[in-house]
C-alpha cells in the first residue's frame, strides 16, 4: 500500500493571544497542497522503518510515523500487526509546512485501513491530535479554518483552481522557539473565513502572518523572497506557518521564473 502524504500552506496565522498552559491561541486558514512524501505500509513479521529522500534532523525511531503506528497498535493490540514502513521525504522540514504531521496522519489512515479497525474519521482526528496540533487537519485534508493551538477544524469551501502556487524554501532555519520570541499577541486584521472570499488582489492588505513580525528582522532572506515573490507577478505572498518557506499565488497561466529554492510549483491541490 503507497500513498503520498501532502504538506500544507497557512494563508494567514494570527497569534491572537497567550494561554494558560503557556500555549499561545491561533487563528489560521489551513489549506492543502500538491507537495508530497512518499509513504509504503506493508503487513511483515516485524517491525520496522526505514527512511529515504531528504535527510531528517532525528533518528528514524524517534519519527512521527513510528509514533502514530505504535499509537494504534497500543489502542488495538490484537488487531494491529507489524509492518514494514517506509517514508521517502521530499517535503523540506522545519519550513511551516506540516509535512512530519501529514506522514503521521497518513500512517493512521493507512494502518486503521489495512487491519479494519473499528475507527471512524472523528476518532482518528481525535488520535491524531495526540500526536500534534496540526495533525488533525490531515485526516480530512481538505480546507479548513483552524483555531485553538490549530487543533480546532471547521470546513472551509475554498477553490483556488484559477492559481497556481510557488513555493520556496531558503536554507533558513527558524526554530518554534525562535519565532514565537518576538511574539506579541493580537487580534488579525480581518476575519480570514470572510477575507479569503475577497479578491485575491485585496488579500495583500487584509491576510496576514503575525511570525512575519518577529522571524523577518532576524531572517532577512526570507523577507527578500517574499518581496521576489511580488516582484515577479505574485497575486499574494506570504511566509507559511513560523517560517522558513515562502510561497505565491499566480495566475493559472502566469509564467513563472526559475527561482533560487524553489520547492514546487504548480496547483494548489
Amino acid at each position: 500500500m503507497i500513498t503520498y502524504p501532502n504538506c500544507k500552506i497557512n494563508l494567514g496565522l494570527h497569534v491572537v493571544e497567550r494561554r494558560p498552559d503557556g500555549y499561545h491561541n491561533l487563528e489560521s486558514i489551513f489549506l492543502p497542497i500538491g507537495l508530497c512524501d512518499e509513504l509504503e505500509i506493508e503487513p511483515a513479521s516485524e517491525f520496522s522503518f526505514t527512511q529515504e529522500g531528504i535527510e531528517l534532523d532525528n533518528a528514524p525511531l524517534d519519527n512521527l510515523c513510528v509514533k502514530a503506528y505504535h499509537l494504534l497498535k497500543e489502542l488495538y493490540p490484537d488487531q494491529v500487526g507489524p509492518v514494514a514502513m517506509r517514508l521517502k521525504k521530499n517535503i523540506p522540514f522545519g519550513a511551516g509546512l506540516g509535512g512530519g504531521s501529514s506522514d503521521a496522519a497518513f500512517v493512521l489512515r493507512m494502518v486503521s485501513e489495512l487491519f479494519r479497525l473499528p475507527v471512524s474519521t472523528e476518532e482518528l482526528e481525535a488520535l491524531a491530535a495526540r500526536i500534534g496540533a496540526d495533525c488533525a487537519f490531515f485526516i480530512k485534508n481538505q480546507p479548513a479554518y483552524a483555531t485553538g493551538i490549530g487543533n480546532q477544524l471547521e470546513s472551509l469551501q475554498l477553490d483556488l483552481s484559477d492559481y497556481q502556487l510557488v513555493l520556496l524554501k531558503p536554507s533558513d532555519y527558524v526554530s518554534t522557539r525562535e519565532a514565537y520570541s518576538g511574539i506579541h499577541p493580537h487580534a488579525g486584521k480581518a476575519d480570514l473565513r470572510e477575507a479569503v472570499m475577497r479578491p485575491i488582489g485585496e488579500w495583500k492588505e487584509l491576510i496576514e502572518n503575525h511570525f512575519e513580525e518577529s522571524v523577518f528582522p532576524l531572517h532577512p532572506r526570507i523577507q527578500k523572497y517574499k518581496e521576489m515573490l511580488y516582484a515577479s507577478g505574485a497575486l499574494y505572498a506570504s511566509m507559511s506557518g513560523s517560517g522558513s518557506s515562502v510561497f505565491g499565488l499566480f495566475a493559472k497561466d502566469a509564467p513563472i521564473p526559475d527561482f533560487e529554492d524553489l520547492v514546487y510549483a504548480g496547483p494548489v491541490k
